[in-house]
This record gives structure tokens, sequence and C-alpha cells, in this order.
């Protein structure tokens, strides 16, 4: 169980991160939102905030854990630039990222996010097939 407790902990910090900031700010936590006000310098104390927040996370994750967590990424740069490149495209096209419609756009119950989470599960496997059926 203690195995768990990192990625439980992490949630349970998500969410609580994503009810403030709707409830003391009315801002929906969707991270590309929040990057693209940072960058047009709109709302910067609470924008940045949040994202220094996000920034820090692995430094709090080291003091309370004692040391990094595992990470491994087989893939190559070219794969992880495309990839960023679809995802940066695809939250704008959408109206926003799987944190924004995935955390707080279901949990408004938004038949918006509803279609946009959907779409995000259906895109992601579908990506892990082909990736898979060339050995990627």
């Amino acid at each position: 169980m203690s195995e768990y407790l990192p990625s439980l902990a992490g949630g349970m910090l998500i969410g609580l991160s994503a009810v403030m900031l709707l409830l003391l700010n009315g801002r929906i936590a969707g991270i590309s939102g929040i990057v693209g006000r940072l960058a047009q310098s709109v709302g910067l104390t609470t924008n940045l905030a949040f994202v220094l927040g996000l920034l820090l996370g692995p430094l709090v994750y080291l003091l309370s854990f004692g040391g990094w967590p595992t990470v491994e990424i087989t893939a190559g740069w070219p794969l992880i630039i495309v990839a960023g490149l679809l995802v940066g495209f695809g939250s704008r096209m959408g109206s926003g990222c799987t944190s924004g419609h995935g955390v707080l756009g279901l949990a408004r119950l938004s038949p918006r996010s509803m279609v946009a989470v959907a779409t995000f599960l259906t895109s992601g496997v579908a990506a892990l097939a082909i990736l898979r059926s060339f050995g990627l």
C-alpha cells in the first residue's frame, strides 16, 4: 500500500489546488490556460504562483519521501517533441487541457469536458496502439 502513497498524495494536492483556485479566484486550474495567461501577463501574481508551485513540487517530493521519483523515458527526442507539439495544438483546439477538463470540468459535470476527456482517452489508446504496432 505504501507504494501508492506518493500518487495518492499528489492526486489529493492537485484536487486541493484546483478547488482552491476555483473557490478563491473563480478560475479553472487548466495548466494550458494558466501558462497562456502568464505569457500574456494577465493575472500575473496568481498564475505565476501556480506555475512556481508546479515547479517546486518535485522539491517537496524530495523532502517528503527522501528521494526523487524514478522516471524512465524510453522515447527519443524527436517523438517527445512531436508529442509535445500535438498536445499543445490539441489543448488550444479543445479549449483546454486534460487538467482543466479532467479535474474540474468533469467535477462540474460540463458536457464539453466530458466529450474532451473521452476524446483524450480515445486518442491516447489509439496512439499507443499505433506506436506499438510499429514497435515503438
